[in-house]
C-alpha cells in the first residue's frame, strides 16, 4: 500500500444537512491507491492548531477526486467546516485496511448496515461491489441506514443510485422502521439465508457491539469498520488499540476494518 503525503486542494466544502458536511479534494494518486474502508488523516488548521489530525473515512472516489463526509461536532470539524474551496489541505492516506470480498468459490449476498455517519465508507464499499459484478458478492446489495431521526438519515439516495435495496430504521419512528437498526436487520433476517450473507457495517459503537452478537448468534459472517479516536493514524502511538482473539490491535493500522468474530466485547 502506498501512503503519500501531500497538500490537497479543496474542489468542494459544503454543507449537506444539518451538522453533516461533505468535503471533496483533489489528489490523483491517493484516489487511485484507495480502498473502500481506508480512511485519511488531515492537517485542518495552519501552524498554530490544532494539532491532531482529524481522520476521514473516504466515502467515495471518482477519477482524481476523493469525498469525504464529516459531522460538525468539535473544534476540529469546526475549522475544517470554515476551510473553502481553492485552499489546501496537508493530508496523509490512504490508511488502514479496508472491506474484503468473500473467496471465490464461495457464493454470498452483501448486506451492508451503516448507523449514523457510519454510511461514509459503505457508499464506497457498495459502488466498488457493483462495478465488481463478482459473482460472489451477490446480484443484489441490501442496505440498511440508521439515524435518530429523518432528517439525519444519509445518503439514501446514493445508494439507490447504485441499484442497492435500502431499508430505513430511524430511532424516533419518523422514518422507516421505528427503532434501531440493528432490530432491523434481526427481523429480516428471519426470511433469509444467513449462510450466504456477508454483512459489512459501520457505525457506533453500541450498533456494532449489537451487530456482532446477532452474526454470532447465526453464524453470520461480518466485517466492521470501528469508529475510534485517533492520534497519528499510523500505528505509533498506540492510542487506539482494540481487543481481539488475536491480542489488541491498532484501528489505524491492523483496522479500521475486522473480522466480526475477532473482536471482543
Amino acid at each position: 500500500m502506498r501512503i503519500r503525503q501531500n497538500r490537497a486542494e479543496i474542489l468542494t466544502n459544503a454543507k449537506i444537512c444539518g451538522k453533516y458536511h461533505k468535503l471533496i479534494i483533489k489528489d490523483a494518486k491517493i484516489s487511485r491507491n484507495s480502498r473502500p474502508g481506508q480512511f485519511l488523516m488531515l492537517k485542518v488548521g495552519d501552524s498554530q492548531g490544532p494539532l491532531l489530525r482529524r481522520p476521514l473515512s473516504i466515502h467515495r472516489v471518482d477519477k482524481e477526486k476523493i469525498e469525504m463526509l464529516y459531522e460538525r461536532i468539535g473544534p476540529g470539524t469546526e475549522i475544517l467546516a470554515q476551510r473553502k474551496a481553492g485552499e489546501f489541505l496537508d493530508v496523509i492516506g490512504p490508511l488502514g485496511n479496508g472491506f474484503t470480498l468473500p473467496p471465490e468459490s464461495r457464493e454470498s449476498e452483501a448486506v451492508l448496515l451503516a448507523g449514523g455517519m457510519g454510511v461514509a465508507p459503505l457508499v464506497f464499499w457498495a459502488q466498488r461491489l457493483v462495478a465488481g459484478k463478482r459473482k460472489s458478492a451477490g446480484d443484489r446489495i441490501q442496505v440498511f441506514i440508521g439515524a435518530r431521526t429523518k432528517e439525519q438519515i444519509l445518503c439514501e439516495k446514493e445508494f439507490k443510485k447504485l441499484g442497492c435495496d435500502v431499508k430505513i430504521a430511524t430511532d424516533d419512528g419518523s422514518a422507516g422502521f421505528f427503532g434501531r437498526v440493528t432490530g432491523l436487520l434481526e427481523a429480516a433476517l428471519q426470511t433469509m439465508d444467513c449462510q450466504r450473507i456477508i454483512v459489512y457495517a459501520c457505525g457506533p459503537q453500541p450498533m456494532l457491539r449489537e451487530l456482532v452478537r446477532i452474526c454470532r448468534k447465526k453464524l453470520i459472517s461480518s466485517q466492521v469498520s470501528l469508529e475510534e479516536h485517533m492520534a497519528c493514524g499510523i500505528g505509533a502511538c498506540l492510542g487506539c488499540v482494540v481487543n481481539t482473539i488475536d491480542g489488541y490491535k491498532r484501528v489505524c493500522k491492523e483496522g479500521p476494518v475486522f473480522e466480526a468474530k475477532k473482536l471482543i466485547y
